[in-house]
């Protein structure tokens, strides 16, 4: 028996982590140290050392930590061999458009996902926007939105991989339910961010205008996208084979090693380069964030919080949609991390429903979207700092999208 009943657990529990989110302790710290306080409250504690091992040893943890090392990895080697900056150059020149160079370099480089990688293409936004004569609310907006419309269909989501792992539901079809509702973030990022601006064209000189100019640009890009296409075709390939790999989380794995060889076949890296990426904090701490998702479902398990929202729900007290959408979301937004509340939403909603891939892509996107928008999001407070914009100016823009994109996630949920 734990030392207080599960509600308190629960509620105690969620309280611990919202103070190390506060004091800025990394995601990857806090889920670990919170599970292992709610297992301290709720379970025997003789019990706590095999909750532990259990979800250490367990294949599909093994699994999900080895492919989001892989996709930490792979991003940190397109900063380092500057891959990254020929795949945004190349996609400027190609483009010729200050709206859609705005709009598309944030979603080329959410590619990358590091934190607070909204940083990396505040400048080029800056530069592009400021043709068009966007205000620097409506830049951080442009900045900050499109960044995050690429993640809910990109199957190297760290988000999106934790999703699949704790639901037991492929990637892929929880992708193939969100394509509309990117769609819905796209034209209502664009219509928000260019309506009644006046479209420029890129000024060019002679020879960007050729069609070997062009043909040069496009190879540059290609080849600079090659290997994150090599990893998304080998996601799908190995999916659609059906050999039982994406069941065992390998699925990824195997993909994103394809994806740094073939980046290290088009860079050419020296061993400095190669290791350099070993040395960042980062990749540990969000493959420990991966880590303590696993882990604190096993103790939410465990410990019988889905109990309670689960009684809930049997006497009428709330609808099963309205936990689905506002539970993922909330934690979402309070947690600061998309993996957080995905985590901590899981083991809640288990008790109450059987994840299909509309439930999965409905909890994924309020999570994530609750996470687009709260203020802690290191996207928004660096993208703030950069422009030099209010919060409240740049909320104007942000929550009537936010409340769109919902919108367009239930109605994909309930028409799809």
């Amino acid at each position: 028996m734990g030392l207080v009943a599960p509600s308190i657990a629960f509620v105690v529990s969620l309280g611990f982590l919202l103070v190390l989110l506060y004091r800025r302790v990394h995601i990857g710290i806090t889920l670990n140290a919170t599970a292992l306080f709610l297992a301290l409250l709720s379970l025997d504690w003789l019990d706590i050392p095999s909750v532990v091992w259990e979800t250490t040893v367990e294949p599909l943890t093994i699994a999900v930590v080895l492919a989001t090392f892989g996709v930490m990895l792979l991003s940190q080697l397109y900063k380092e061999t500057r891959v990254i900056d020929s795949l945004s150059g190349s996609a400027s020149k190609i483009l010729k458009n200050s709206k859609l160079v705005s709009s598309v370099l944030p979603a080329i480089i959410g590619l990358l996902p590091v934190a607070g990688g909204a940083l990396m293409s505040a400048p080029l936004v800056d530069s592009e926007a400021g043709k068009l004569g966007l205000k620097p609310e409506k830049k951080a907006y442009v900045n900050v939105w499109f960044r995050h419309t690429i993640f809910p269909v990109y199957p190297l989501s760290q988000v999106l991989i934790v999703t699949s792992a704790l639901t037991g539901i492929a990637i892929p079809l929880i992708i193939l339910r969100q394509i509309p509702v990117v769609i819905v973030m796209v034209i209502v990022g664009y219509i928000i961010s260019f309506w009644k601006v006046t479209h420029l064209e890129k000024e060019a000189d002679a020879n960007s205008k050729t069609s070997s100019s062009l043909n040069s640009n496009l190879k540059h890009f290609l080849i600079a996208f090659s290997p994150i296409l090599a990893t998304i075709v080998v996601v799908i390939g190995v999916d659609a084979v059906g050999l039982g790999l994406a069941n065992l989380g390998l699925d990824v794995v195997v993909a994103t090693l394809v994806g740094i060889l073939v980046l290290i076949t088009i860079s050419r890296p020296s061993v400095h380069v190669l290791v350099n990426p070993l040395k960042r904090w980062d990749v540990y701490a969000i493959t420990l964030a991966a880590y303590g998702a696993f882990l604190l479902r096993k103790v939410t398990i465990g410990a019988g919080i889905s109990n309670i929202f689960s009684t809930l729900v049997a006497n009428g007290s709330m609808d099963v949609i309205l936990m689905l959408t506002f539970i993922p979301a909330f934690l979402g937004f309070m947690t600061g991390s998309p993996s957080g509340g995905v985590a901590i939403s899981v083991p809640i909603l288990a008790g109450i429903l059987t994840f299909s891939p509309a439930t999965a892509a409905l909890l994924y996107m309020s999570a994530y979207l609750g996470y687009v928008i709260v203020p802690t999001h290191l996207c928004f407070a660096f993208t703030v700092d950069y422009f030099k914009c209010s919060m409240h100016k740049l909320y104007r823009y942000i929550i009537p999208s936010f409340v769109i994109t919902i919108v367009a996630a239930l109605l994909v949920y309930f028409l799809v």
